[in-house]
């Protein structure tokens, strides 16, 4: 369970916070690369996740 915790605890605040970054997003007044900077903070997220599992399974 402890290495799931840091997932769900992204899941639920994403949750929360998704209607306030999805109008963030589509704003017609903001810069073009914004879903781009929130697509790069989820994969360098995954990424530091990934990386505490030392276990290689073969």
């Amino acid at each position: 369970m402890n290495t799931q915790r840091p997932i769900i605890l992204l899941i639920v605040l994403a949750f929360i916070f998704s209607p306030t970054l999805l109008s963030w997003i589509l704003n017609p007044q903001g810069s073009w690369y914004r879903p781009y900077f929130i697509w790069a903070i989820v994969i360098l997220i995954a990424y530091l996740i990934s990386g505490r599992n030392k276990n290689h399974e073969l």
